[in-house]
């Protein structure tokens, strides 16, 4: 690791045995990759693995605190701590075993079989830059607008070495990222940027709301300008070959490759990453320096992945705010969803003020899932309403509704476990305060759609809805409140 002006932090410094011979000719950081891959042995039992977890925790506990003391510092002696088996070994164990397969068609189970023999080969391959990325394997998706999605589908080892990459630079860079960014970070989730923004809206003087969409954002990634923002931090050219490899592994799509001239890797698991890596230079230091500098009045950024949202106090600032954040993201080959981006006034005094120049009542906007809408308690207070947002609902049961007849023929236990983890994984997410009718009303339709699969398996007619009402009975959970209050949880 050297500081910008050229100064080495010796202490930190990894080294090999040769680096302190008196006299000796410095090892450089390209030859320590092709140091001899150490004696390991893979069978373990679980007290060794936890105390090996331990001890790859604490590898990567200095490399954290020199980060965040020193937000010049270029790290450059990184690849050790991504190349080693044990770090292979406990990230492989961490992926899915019902993962889809890549373009070498190797699943988990058949990688495992011989394990340490592989995962020594995948590390002396690393260690001595004779690592290739292979190919991403598309396939599309239809969307509800439609269109259709592109998936991306990473081999077994670029999705576990891209996995170890992620895990060592989140290390730094989560000490650089800003509290209002929330996506594809440890311990933030989408609740809890949809309770900043309740919370915001309700307590503050929040009067205009602006939604934020950035048009294709993962698809249209500059490369050349990611690679400048990861240079800030990374000075370490194996992590840097690596990165450029997975940007330049192209597409495989009906057995054709095509290289992207643009874009992040899409499925693989160093793609998030690079993603907010890309925004926290190009939008965030720059919203934040815009927040503190030109806003005269209220103002707060909440941003999930490429979905931003900012309230302001004044009309003025949010205008202003607008025009310069599309002519700062043109600067870095980003555009402005013209339909999708768009201002609203929103908040405590929206109804009132709307009503003074008789306007209808406030607009709602749409975030991470949920409908804010602006309302009242029982006690006639403000409040934002979150409905679960219809499109999503409805795409929800079209796709209960296909898989059911695909799965017609199975047994009613069968399908009522299968639907129970639905809702309940259903009322987790949108199981928040005030949205408890929405719930029910997937439920019924739920309730509904089995009714109606459960009756076309017979030429008897449809099923009674008193037996219908005993199978909901028994399999289908009642929707329940899973979140607590946005001020019970967060404070502005």
């Amino acid at each position: 690791m050297r500081k910008e002006s050229g100064e080495s932090y010796t202490s930190i410094v990894a080294k090999t045995t040769s680096n302190n011979v008196t006299g000796a000719t410095p090892v450089t950081a390209e030859t320590d990759e092709l140091r001899e891959v150490p004696k390991w042995n893979l069978q373990r039992d679980l007290k060794c693995r936890a105390l090996l977890r331990e001890s790859l925790y604490e590898n990567l506990k200095w490399i954290r605190q020199l980060a965040a003391k020193d937000k010049t510092v270029r790290f450059t002696t990184l690849w050790h701590h991504i190349c080693t088996p044990d770090r292979l070994a406990e990230t492989f164990f961490a992926l899915r075993k019902d993962g889809a397969v890549g373009v070498d068609g190797v699943d988990w189970a058949s990688y495992d079989t011989h394990l340490e023999e592989h995962l020594r080969d995948l590390s002396s391959r690393l260690r001595r830059g004779a690592y290739r990325a292979k190919p991403v394997r598309r396939v599309s998706i239809p969307k509800s607008d439609g269109r259709k999605r592109a998936l991306g589908i990473t081999t077994l080892e670029d999705k576990l070495v891209q996995r170890v990459v992620s895990e060592v630079l989140s290390v730094i860079y989560e000490t650089d990222f800003h509290d209002f960014s929330y996506g594809f970070r440890a311990n933030r989730g989408p609740h809890d940027a949809l309770d900043q923004v309740t919370v915001a809206i309700e307590q503050e003087k929040v009067s205009w709301v602006l939604e934020v969409d950035i048009r294709a954002f993962f698809d249209t990634i500059n490369h050349a300008c990611l690679m400048q923002f990861v240079e800030h931090r990374i000075g370490d050219t194996p992590v840097i070959r690596h990165l450029k490899k997975w940007l330049s592994a192209g597409v495989l799509e009906e057995g054709v490759v095509q290289i992207a001239e643009a874009g992040t890797p899409q499925g693989g698991s160093v793609s998030p990453l690079l993603a907010n890596i890309y925004l926290h230079y190009a939008l965030d230091n720059w919203a934040a320096c815009w927040q503190l500098n030109k806003a005269r009045g209220y103002m707060k950024i909440i941003r999930y992945a490429d979905d931003v949202l900012v309230c302001f106090q004044h009309r003025a600032d949010a205008a202003r705010f607008l025009r310069e954040v599309r002519e700062r993201l043109a600067r870095f080959h980003l555009e402005l969803h013209p339909e999708k981006t768009r201002l609203l006034e929103f908040g405590r005094f929206a109804a009132g003020n709307r009503q003074e120049h008789g306007d209808p009542k406030p607009e709602t906007f749409d975030f991470l899932g949920f409908t804010h809408i602006c309302g009242t308690t029982r006690a006639g207070r403000y409040c934002v309403l979150r409905k679960s947002q219809r499109k999503k609902v409805q795409n929800k049961l079209q796709d209960l509704k296909q898989t059911l007849y695909r799965r017609m023929n199975e047994s009613v236990p069968v399908i009522g476990k299968w639907l129970r983890q639905v809702l309940r994984g259903h009322y987790q997410y949108y199981g928040v305060p005030r949205n408890i009718h929405a719930l029910n009303s997937f439920r019924h339709r739920v309730v509904n759609l089995w009714k109606k699969t459960l009756g076309r398996r017979s030429q008897k007619g449809s099923i009674t809805w008193e037996r219908m009402s005993r199978l909901a009975q028994n399999w289908l959970p009642m929707p329940t409140i899973m979140h607590p209050y946005p001020n019970q949880r967060v404070t502005v």
